[in-house]
């Protein structure tokens, strides 16, 4: 007897809240098949199809939640505009559906700050400032929404105002950890701009000690644990495999390495060239690794060729579908630096640009911005320097095996002097110099980059060396990374 809807709903829904995905959505269309009204199902399935990468089918599947009257349609609206937003690049639906967002509830804060991180990303920061400051009118307790604005108060030259606003805010009554996290580090950046570093380095430390805290314990950095995944990503990989065929299909540019490294800025130099698309923070390589390849580096031994393929075509479709018409297209995700030995497997003839500047500085700069859980080491300047030398030890490794298919890009080299490196670049990718890219003029178009307004200035070079500000604060981190 085939089961009933009654029933068919309940296996669904049970399949949703243990995370089989694709029994899950299975399920969901079989209730579809039978009543496909139900709107909170189409929300369900489109929830499901997202979590699948499968985003245009998410899409379809959020309009017909639309379409069928679900309680919440704004709710449903940011979610379709982060889809078309941060996976598929279609910014001005985004903007539509965060409108439709707005207008069917004035309030919704996610609305807003997701507005506003829309326009941040144009570099509009007129629009940025407008959206963040309706989301500080509707919570004016909201942390997120003071420290953005406090951003572009900075960019714009009006740090000590930034930091007065953040200072009451920061004695606010009520004042939610979380928000008081967002306002320290916001706090941080405006004194550092003022020159205040003894100030600013306190801010951080406090704002850092708050943000550690809200991480759960089993999400929090665990030295340990790294020092096992650097050692099994090595083992996995212990050389070349020479006999791996060349893949059908042009990957991309990779560009990687630690966060804050410089990789918005190489990115963006490359874009200016004519025969380049900026991919940004593509998602797949992780996603492939957190979905189809755990446990990770284990389960790499075990693949096939025929596994190989599926995942080589995988990836080259979600590039193609997303920049169908790009000749040279980068993919600028920091942490694939972990997944160098599987992007060169996948690709052999893979170009890898390795960002990369002062220890020290680099450091220095995740420690000064609030990240969210994934870069829990960035809570600590000692974790930091744990994470930074296991990153190096790592980069060694891959740079043995496949050194004459990466290239380091030096930020520091870069600012003081853009040419030469700008046009050693160019000829690692194969590109010709254009003049565009060696003027290392101030970045265009959407960047999605928590340095968002940094990196539409022209290049400059006040970030190098910035550590010596703080010296006096970090004599154990300076010890630790001697020689690096």
């Amino acid at each position: 007897m085939d089961p009933s809807l009654a029933e068919l709903t309940r296996l669904a829904e049970g399949h949703l809240r243990t995370g089989a995905t694709g029994q899950a959505i299975d399920v969901y269309r079989a209730v579809l098949a039978r009543n496909d009204r139900n709107a909170d199902a189409w929300y369900n399935l489109a929830w499901l199809q997202r979590q699948a990468r499968d985003f245009d089918s998410a899409l379809a599947s959020y309009g017909a939640a639309l379409a069928n009257g679900i309680a919440g349609p704004e709710d449903v609206h940011v979610n379709r505009a982060v889809i078309l937003s941060e996976h598929l690049g279609r910014d001005g639906e985004a903007e539509v559906e965060l409108q439709a967002a707005i207008t069917a509830k004035p309030g919704f804060l996610s609305a807003w700050l997701n507005l506003g991180l829309l326009f941040e990303d144009r570099g509009d920061r007129a629009g940025a400032r407008a959206a963040y400051a309706r989301a500080a009118s509707i919570n004016p307790l909201l942390g997120r929404a003071h420290a953005r604005l406090a951003a572009i108060d900075v960019v714009e030259g009006d740090a000590r105002g930034a930091e007065r606003r953040l200072e009451i805010l920061l004695g606010a009554p009520g004042l939610m950890p979380e928000d008081a996290a967002e306002a320290g580090f916001a706090l941080g950046n405006a004194l550092d701009a003022l020159g205040d570093y003894d100030a600013a380095f306190a801010a951080f430390v406090e704002a850092n000690r708050v943000a550690r805290l809200l991480i759960p314990p089993p999400l929090r950095y665990d030295r340990q644990a790294q020092d096992r995944l650097i050692d099994d990503l090595i083992a996995a990989f212990p050389g070349e495999d020479r006999s791996a065929p060349a893949s059908n299909g042009t990957p991309p540019v990779f560009i990687c390495g630690m966060f804050r490294s410089g990789s918005t800025l190489c990115e963006r130099l490359l874009a200016r060239h004519s025969r380049v698309t900026a991919g940004g923070e593509l998602e797949t390589i992780p996603a492939t690794v957190a979905e189809r390849l755990q446990p990770y580096p284990a389960s790499l031994s075990g693949l096939g060729a025929g596994a190989l393929d599926d995942l080589r075509r995988f990836y080259l479709r979600e590039v193609a579908s997303r920049f169908p018409d790009a000749d040279v297209v980068t993919d600028k995700r920091c942490d694939n630096v972990l997944h160098i030995g599987l992007i060169k497997t996948l690709f052999p003839g893979a170009k890898i640009v390795h960002t990369r500047r002062h220890a020290l500085d680099n450091i220095l700069s995740v420690f000064f911005l609030y990240f969210d859980d994934s870069i829990s080491y960035g809570f600590s300047l000692d974790d930091a320097v744990h994470y930074y030398k296991n990153y190096r030890r790592l980069m060694d490794h891959w740079r043995a095996l496949y050194g004459a298919d990466i290239l380091d890009f030096n930020y520091d080299a870069v600012v003081s002097d853009s040419e030469p490196t700008i046009r050693a670049l160019l000829d690692f990718c194969g590109l010709e110099p254009q003049a565009a890219c060696l003027a290392g003029q101030a970045a265009e178009g959407v960047v999605r980059t928590a340095s968002a307004w940094q990196v539409r200035q022209p290049l400059h070079a006040r970030s190098s060396e910035r550590w010596r500000n703080y010296a006096a604060h970090i004599p154990e981190a300076i010890a630790a990374l001697e020689g690096y």
